[in-house]
């Protein structure tokens, strides 16, 4: 054969463009975003707003594929910028006189902002955000003014010009709906349901390796964020609000067969002599399972060859009784994620009663990001006054934006590196536009025949290029405020390179205010979460806890994924182990709870074994010395209840192992002083 029959066929190179390339639904996303920007500077331009920019970027910060998420992130937007406003009238009112009193009070708001923000998740963190620097924008700017009455004129042109930006945005979302949010959940649900039984074949193998821990986190990860699919999907129909119940029933669902898993895990590995079909019959159960039609009498055919045979085998009764609940609880979210799919928008259902899904807060990490932003803000601010600096207003809104944007991010530095490379690109583009082109055309359709296109184009570079999408999203948000289409318009060389300058270095000194007061490490947050862990856990241990079991269960599951991509091995493996120990605890606790209504001598074993659970943890760790004696102890009870001749104390038997499988993975923990 010739070898020029091996060469590859090269496509044209105008198929490679992305006006060429582009799904449909590309095109859609791009269009509904371009003409929503596009019309939102058009709308607030014949509004006389004096800042019509404005309304073009708030179009740009809601634009989201989905309506749910459009609705949710614009309610929060709506919010925070009616607070935020409030907030700079109240403090530019009060204390514009006297400017350092004025920087004080603005950096502790800012800085309020920031530490609030981390106190709260979804929507209200995110209108925390924008209350803090809307404020900043709309005070920092009343700097030069000498009429008071202007203060409420700045006030409301912002606040108008929001809020025009997100009505804008919501009307194309209804002439070019995007991606439903409903199908996309239920899809999510569904993908997930399947992906657990995978999960299981996998950590249900003896080996041991770093390919189990991550393939755990990254199924804790995603039914976490399918819950954020939820909270679109309760925002985007009424059918989801009706139905919200059952979908937070069934995450809960989801993380319980987790741990069912893992503690099938931890059995598995402590048991010695397991029968020789056990393998076969667990590979044909998750087979069997993931067909629609599976049906409990099916189930049981197959793993009625694992029944005990021996009544004195406690490990055996231990792990049949465990992987049963599993199948029950695998098949009832099965029969009620049919029935959601099935469902139409006037059903409602009422499964059993579950708590939302806990959520924690690192109150040490928000109370030092809300420190570093007010040092941050006090720092520019105090050298905008005692230079005298015109542009200062400037700097100090992009330094109060990156403080409280970043300061929640799992990598500030990257975000705040890659925000200083879109102002550097977006400086010398507005240049060239700005006094190349805008200078030349009076006519406000004339620009947006630029403009649509421009916005357009990187619409679609955002969707085709995910490994830079942060950088077209930032170039696409922040052209407006670097463009300044002002009424009327400015062109003064002076103030533009100044105000450019302002904002580049706004962001650097926000840097270097990250770099002086850095974030808390990955280790450091490991061990706060740790000691959380086991605070929530010694609280599971008294008569009346605070948390339920699923309560306590979500809040391990969050805190494991709060480290999820964090680059510290050590710090995540020891963080999923001890979530993953005391949640496998925890199940055990509650199940020993209901020993309390029987009324024979079981009952004083049960209290022995939570005095033992007492004695070995701590909030500081687990004491090798107690933690050894501990599981010998554990080990001889359920040995010799497993020969009592009553089948109560033989079932109990059977759980007291479990808390031995869970507790053994700690043999190789560090030791109190030392615990990570």
């Amino acid at each position: 054969m010739h070898r020029s029959d091996w060469r590859p066929v090269m496509k044209p190179y105008w198929q490679y463009l992305p006006w060429v390339k582009a799904t449909p639904g590309q095109w859609r996303y791009a269009l509904r975003n371009g003409i929503a920007m596009c019309l939102a500077l058009t709308v607030a331009y014949y509004l006389q707003l004096d800042a019509p920019y404005w309304a073009m970027t708030s179009a740009a910060v809601v634009s989201f594929p989905t309506v749910g998420g459009v609705i949710s992130k614009s309610l929060g937007r709506i919010a925070g910028s009616l607070l935020g406003a409030s907030a700079a009238l109240i403090i530019a009112g009060q204390t514009l006189n006297d400017p350092w009193l004025f920087l004080f009070a603005m950096a502790g708001w800012i800085g309020f902002c920031t530490w609030a923000s981390a106190q709260f998740m979804n929507n209200v963190a995110y209108a925390f955000q924008l209350a803090g620097y809307t404020a900043a924008i709309i005070a920092f700017a009343m700097v030069d003014i000498t009429n008071i009455t202007e203060l409420w004129d700045i006030a409301q042109a912002r606040v108008c010009e929001v809020i025009l930006g997100i009505l804008c945005s919501g009307m194309m979302m209804m002439i070019l709906p995007g991606t439903a949010d409903g199908p996309t959940l239920l899809s999510a649900l569904k993908k997930m349901h399947a992906r657990l039984l995978e999960h299981a074949n996998l950590l249900w193998q003896p080996e041991n390796t770093d390919a189990i821990r991550t393939a755990h986190e990254s199924v804790i990860g995603q039914i976490l964020t399918t819950n954020l699919l939820r909270i679109q999907a309760f925002w985007s129909h009424y059918r989801f609000r009706r139905q919200n119940n059952l979908l937070t029933w069934l995450l809960h669902q989801q993380l319980r067969i987790t741990s069912v898993i893992s503690s099938l895990r931890r059995m598995l590995l402590n048991w010695p002599d397991a029968p020789q079909n056990l393998r076969p019959i667990l590979e044909q159960l998750l087979a069997t399972l993931a067909h629609p039609r599976a049906d409990a009498l099916t189930i049981a055919r197959i793993i009625a060859p694992l029944v005990p045979t021996e009544s004195d085998d406690y490990r055996h009764h231990a792990f049949w009784q465990r992987l049963r609940y599993f199948c029950r609880v695998y098949l009832t979210s099965s029969r009620w994620l049919a029935r959601v799919e099935n469902a139409s928008p006037l059903n409602h259902f009422t499964p059993p009663r579950s708590p939302g899904l806990m959520r924690y807060s690192d109150h040490a990490e928000a109370l030092w990001s809300g420190i570093r932003t007010f040092c941050a803000i006090s720092l520019v601010g105090a050298w905008s006054i005692n230079t005298q600096w015109e542009s200062g207003s400037a700097a100090l809104t992009l330094s109060a934006i990156s403080c409280v944007l970043y300061s929640v991010s799992p990598a500030p530095f990257n975000s705040l590196a890659l925000l200083l490379k879109t102002l550097i690109l977006l400086s010398l583009f507005s240049f060239g536009v700005k006094f190349g082109l805008m200078v030349q055309i009076s006519e406000l359709t004339l620009f947006l025949l630029f403009l649509f296109p421009l916005l357009t184009t990187l619409q679609l570079l955002k969707l085709q290029m995910p490994k830079l999408a942060g950088l077209w999203g930032q170039l696409i948000v922040f052209m407006g405020s670097f463009i300044a289409v002002t009424n009327p318009p400015v062109y003064n060389f002076a103030d533009f390179l100044n105000g450019n300058l302002a904002k580049i270095l706004g962001v650097a000194l926000a840097w270097l205010s990250f770099a002086v007061l850095r974030p808390g490490s990955d280790a450091r947050k490991s061990r706060r979460h740790i000691r959380t862990l086991r605070r929530s856990f010694i609280d599971q241990l008294s008569r009346v806890p605070q948390l339920s079991e699923h309560e306590f269960e979500s809040l391990v599951y969050h805190l494991v994924s709060l480290l999820s991509n964090s680059q510290d091995a050590q710090a995540r493996r020891w963080l999923l182990r001890w979530g993953v120990v005391l949640l496998n605890c925890s199940h055990v606790v509650w199940q020993l709870r209901e020993w309390e209504i029987r009324a024979d001598p079981l009952v004083k074993v049960r209290e022995i074994c939570l005095g033992l659970l007492r004695d070995v943890m701590s909030e500081r760790g687990v004491s090798q010395a107690r933690l050894s004696a501990t599981l010998a102890e554990l080990e001889h009870i359920s040995a010799a209840l497993g020969k009592h001749h009553q089948p109560a104390a033989r079932e109990l038997a059977s759980i007291i192992w479990r808390l031995y499988c869970a507790l053994s993975q700690l043999e190789h923990a560090p030791a109190t002083e030392t615990v990570t």
